[in-house]
């Protein structure tokens, strides 16, 4: 069976693209508080998550890799032709001009896979990538990656297979961990080891290093498959 990992990176658009009645809406919570400074506090974390939000942010950047093969490519969003395809490459880097490409070539890509591989992907990277496809009439290939919770295919999310699907809640032996603690508790090169983590992608993407950003999500993704792997042997199967 045909298994593609892949992972997302988004950037949240600037708040002026937003009308007054949104942006009341969004920080309607933090303006009720009654301190200036806790006021100005909680807008500044409500506004870090507008890069979590599909109708605030933007997909930057997806990679993907077959699993078996370890081949992939990476679309990334950028305005300077950076494409890296060379002959032979296992991974393709491919610029797109704008983020209806990036969506639409994934689309293209998934037709082709009968499993799918994340790391919160059920949570967050597929609703995403779904509502922003929506959002831009960009065609869906594959409508089935949030069916049956309590199965691995075909979308087998390894969030959902480390806490066996949050049977401890948030403090028990099987509470959940972000990719960068599981990476380093068993083993795998962690993509935050080299640098560069989430919290820096709104500043890369400002000072045009789109290729770091891809980068960054292909290491992403290439622990992901380590840790499925890992799954795969030693805890698969487990009820």
């Amino acid at each position: 069976m045909a298994k593609l990992v892949f992972d997302i990176e988004t950037s949240a658009f600037p708040s002026s693209q937003l009308d007054e009645a949104q942006l009341e809406y969004l920080f309607r919570e933090a303006d009720k508080l009654p301190e200036e400074q806790t006021r100005q506090t909680r807008r500044a974390e409500i506004l870090q998550q507008f890069n979590l939000w599909p109708f605030t942010a933007q997909v930057i950047c997806v990679a993907m890799l077959n699993a078996d093969s370890s081949r992939g490519q990476v679309l990334f969003l950028t305005e300077i032709a950076d494409s890296d395809a060379g002959e032979g490459a296992p991974v393709k880097f491919i610029a797109c001009p704008n983020e209806s490409e990036v969506l639409a070539r994934f689309w293209e890509v998934a037709h082709h896979y009968e499993q799918v591989v994340t790391f919160n992907g059920r949570g967050f990277d597929v609703p995403f990538l779904y509502l922003r496809s929506a959002v831009l009439n960009v065609p869906i290939s594959r409508k089935d990656w949030l069916g049956y919770r309590y199965q691995t295919e075909p979308h087998c999310d390894l969030a959902e297979q480390f806490t066996f699907y949050g049977v401890s809640g948030r403090d028990g032996a099987a509470r959940r961990f972000n990719l960068d603690f599981y990476c380093k508790a068993f083993g795998v090169d962690s993509p935050k080891s080299h640098g560069v983590t989430g919290l820096d992608v709104n500043r890369l993407l400002a000072e045009g290093r789109h290729r770091e950003i891809a980068e960054y999500c292909l290491r992403d993704v290439e622990a992901t498959l380590k840790l499925y792997t890992i799954w795969k042997e030693r805890l698969a199967g487990v009820k």
